[in-house]
């Protein structure tokens, strides 16, 4: 069974069958409390929905993961939900099936596949164009990306597994926010570093495998190091239909004296063209609620984090109306972060499918539209003068720019010193984005 699960897969992802032949009975369930209404109580009904549906359609996964995923079968029904193969083998993962490494692949391949299938469903039109690739310094991805839908002018949603070693630009931008990364001029000279080597034979021919006992030897100054992530930005037609961003990501680096550094990171934030204080509320709360079942701290402390990383500073407003943001997240075990990051990526489907659903067929005027697209201008400057992810990936050798880029709307607009009325709605959203407010309290 588990090699026809596998093969089924990968003739999928080569267009010889269709997704849904392999991923057929991994659809989230959406009832009518996900069509449009304009009351709270049906919008709460309707991520409550998303959330069972989510519950019902993937609890097998749930289950499995604090388990080890040795066992042939748990490994291949989720394998078989995704929508592509892993991007490490099979038989690795199924190795090492307690490593964090291998948790974390397999929790953003899912993450990948339940936005993905729910947003298909919202969009009741495209479908998402499914790319696997190759990193030829080491690992590789999956790009989901869904263009010119019903709903969606363009939705990716990105999985990445890349390893090999740190440029010395990523060092200094880690260095530069508290890091304290070890080099060597000559790292590792005849020491032997118990690190990547044996979980990664492929990471260059500056390494050689510690299976046989050989000494590890490495390239000078510079540092190995694994990361991995789920990134998405989806960009709606309808102007009254929010745009959504959310990544979550693992990251472990090995010092030049064997020691390893791990960290999480990531968030979820939204980006309205226009203010609607139920839909807002509605997404901080669903966030909060997924914070607070590990710690109710989480979500003040996250929420002004991420006020303050979306900020615009050279127009001196925030990108959006906010969500959850962190990184270097390493003060609890490994354990429990994961179990944190894995509460937040379950919370992307309910926190916005609904907003989806209510607001895709209002009517809007060219004048709404226009807003819109200099909206996503202001979305464009930050992704691409301050975005830390987009930093590190366009200067990581062997990046693919696509996937980095493919955050970045299909269309955008921007206008010589374009100032809206006073006592506009669109006046009243550049107030709360240079005043960040308290949605849930």
């Amino acid at each position: 069974m588990s090699l026809q699960v596998v093969l089924r897969a990968g003739r999928a992802v080569r267009g010889r069958l269709p997704l849904s032949s392999v991923c057929h009975g991994a659809r989230a369930v959406h009832g009518a409390a996900l069509r449009s209404t304009g009351r709270r109580s049906l919008l709460v009904a309707a991520g409550a929905a998303v959330t069972a549906g989510l519950v019902a359609g993937y609890g097998h996964l749930q289950r499995a993961d604090m388990a080890s995923v040795d066992h042939g079968e748990d490994l291949d029904r989720r394998v078989a939900a995704f929508m592509a193969p892993p991007v490490t083998e099979l038989e690795r993962l199924r190795r090492s099936g307690g490593d964090m490494k291998t948790r974390m692949e397999l929790l953003i391949m899912e993450t990948q596949a339940e936005v993905c299938r729910a947003l298909e469903e919202a969009d009741g039109g495209a479908g998402f164009t499914v790319d696997r690739w190759q990193r030829t310094e080491g690992g590789g991805g999956v790009s989901c990306v869904l263009q010119d839908g019903n709903v969606f002018e363009k939705a990716g949603v990105n999985v990445s597994v890349v390893y090999g070693y740190l440029s010395e630009e990523s060092i200094q931008q880690m260095r530069s926010r508290g890091k304290d990364l070890k080099t060597k001029d000559d790292w590792g000279h005849g020491q032997p570093v118990l690190g990547f080597g044996e979980e990664f034979p492929q990471m260059g021919p500056h390494r050689t495998s510690i299976a046989d006992g050989a000494v590890e030897t490495g390239p000078r100054g510079k540092l190995p190091f694994c990361a991995m992530g789920v990134s998405s930005v989806i960009h709606p037609k309808n102007p009254h239909v929010p745009t959504i961003h959310f990544n979550y990501r693992y990251f472990e680096i090995e010092e030049a004296d064997g020691n390893k550094q791990w960290w999480f990171g990531g968030g979820t934030d939204l980006t309205p063209t226009y203010l609607n204080l139920e839909d807002v509320v509605h997404f901080h709360q669903t966030l909060r609620e997924a914070c607070d079942q590990h710690n109710p701290g989480f979500y003040p402390k996250f929420k002004k984090w991420c006020d303050d990383y979306f900020f615009i500073k050279h127009r001196g407003e925030r990108r959006g109306v906010g969500g959850i943001f962190f990184d270097d997240l390493d003060s609890l075990s490994k354990d429990k972060l994961f179990q944190f990051v894995k509460s937040c990526a379950k919370a992307v489907v309910p926190c916005y499918v609904p907003i989806v659903n209510k607001h895709k067929n209002d009517s809007f005027s060219p004048e709404e539209k226009m807003w819109q697209q200099l909206r996503r201008g202001r979305y464009v400057e930050f992704n691409l003068v301050y975005d830390r992810g987009t930093k590190f990936g366009l200067a990581t050798p062997g990046s693919r720019i696509e996937s980095i880029l493919m955050s970045l709307p299909l269309t955008a607009r921007w206008e010589y010193m374009h100032v809206p009325p006073p006592e506009s709605r669109e006046a009243e959203i550049l107030n709360v984005l240079r005043e960040p407010k308290d949605w849930v309290h």
